[in-house]
């Protein structure tokens, strides 16, 4: 099966459905390991490439995507080691499963094999119920991984629509990332903490999804009612990444970066240290984001006054004391802690950009 045209994320929202056979690359200079290989492996549950070489199998891994590969430890061409090699070093790709086939009992041959980039190994000569029982395993974590990767992108992409649908053209995800990842390097805060406040600043505002246009998109001020539906987007949003646990640090960010430290804030009215520390270290980013870029309402204020507000809103008792005074020294020992969009951001863009661009190619074709 050739890897799409298209962009990246496509062919793991395709596997997420279960109905493709496993790809299998099967890579044994000997013909009889290949033809008895192919026999056990046979349609419609199996797609096999079977090739004789090192060479052939690098070349078919270009053009090609598979679920596992089933590599024969020694060959005249390229070894099964460097070939291992290409595919965790040159290709990048980290989860692909390869089972070694060898004749050699040797420990030190298997751990070489392991050191290479290898994730299991078969030795010869195998059981049919063998073969099939360590391909079915390798598969089956393979493609769940896939589906939790995809599963991630399509909320990361879903996260950029709700930010164009309410009218955020400048970026205002990834301004916020970056920001957010930054102050929380100046707290000490660990890399998985960093890792969340990332996926926060496109995920903050994912609960949108769920508030009617009439609300979301209402020019002027919205009336007690409408405040009351709009308030419940945190908690809609929690839901939503509840369903990956991936994103078991994120939640929390997502449902509670409205809260406030005295307790006036929503959807808990949660006071002080009860609020998760994320959650307050990801609001005073969103509040200086928002005040210091331009909105469709409004220009944005230069920093030393969008600081003076914040720093207002502190005395009043709404945000942490001690975080506020970190980030004021923040900004003012870095003051380009503020950074325009990066190229390099992949949370969800890929695919948003590939969902618009399909959009207006079928705007196009109909008009």
């Amino acid at each position: 099966m050739n890897r799409p045209a298209t962009q990246p994320g496509f062919a793991a929202l395709a596997a997420m459905t279960g109905a493709a056979p496993y790809r299998v690359l099967l890579v044994d200079d000997d013909p009889l390991q290949r033809a008895l290989a192919t026999e056990i492996l046979e349609p419609p549950h199996y797609q096999v490439d079977a090739v004789a070489g090192g060479i052939d199998a690098m070349a078919c891994l270009q053009t090609h995507t598979y679920d596992v590969i089933l590599l024969d430890q020694h060959m005249p061409d390229v070894s099964g080691d460097d070939v291992c090699r290409h595919v965790r070093q040159a290709l990048g790709d980290a989860m692909l499963p390869i089972i070694v086939v060898t004749g050699s009992s040797s420990a030190d041959q298997l751990e070489r094999s392991f050191a290479a980039g290898a994730t299991d190994f078969i030795r010869k000569p195998y059981q049919a119920t063998e073969l099939v029982a360590r391909i079915e395993s390798a598969v089956s974590r393979k493609r769940l991984t896939d589906q939790l990767d995809s599963a991630e992108e399509v909320m990361f992409a879903l996260a950029r629509m709700v930010e164009a649908r309410d009218g955020e053209t400048g970026d205002h995800c990834t301004r916020l990332a970056e920001l957010a990842v930054r102050f929380g390097r100046a707290l000490g805060l660990a890399p998985e903490q960093l890792l969340a406040l990332r996926r926060g600043g496109v995920l903050h505002d994912i609960g949108k999804l769920g508030i009617p246009d009439r609300v979301l998109l209402k020019r002027g001020p919205l009336d007690d009612a409408e405040w009351t539906i709009m308030r419940t987007h945190p908690l809609i949003g929690d839901r939503l990444c509840a369903s990956l646990r991936s994103l078991h640090l994120t939640a929390p960010i997502v449902r509670s970066h409205h809260e406030r430290w005295d307790g006036s804030g929503y959807p808990d009215g949660l006071v002080g240290e009860q609020i998760p520390l994320l959650a307050r270290v990801f609001q005073l980013c969103d509040i200086f984001d928002a005040l210091t870029n331009a909105r469709a309402y409004k220009p944005g204020m230069p920093t030393a006054a969008a600081l003076e507000i914040m720093q207002g809103e502190c005395d009043r008792g709404w945000r942490d004391p001690a975080l506020m005074r970190t980030f004021r020294e923040l900004v003012a020992s870095q003051p380009a802690v503020h950074p325009p969009a990066v190229e390099h951001d992949d949370l969800g863009r890929t695919l948003f950009t590939a969902v618009v661009a399909s959009g207006a190619r079928i705007r196009e074709d109909d008009g």
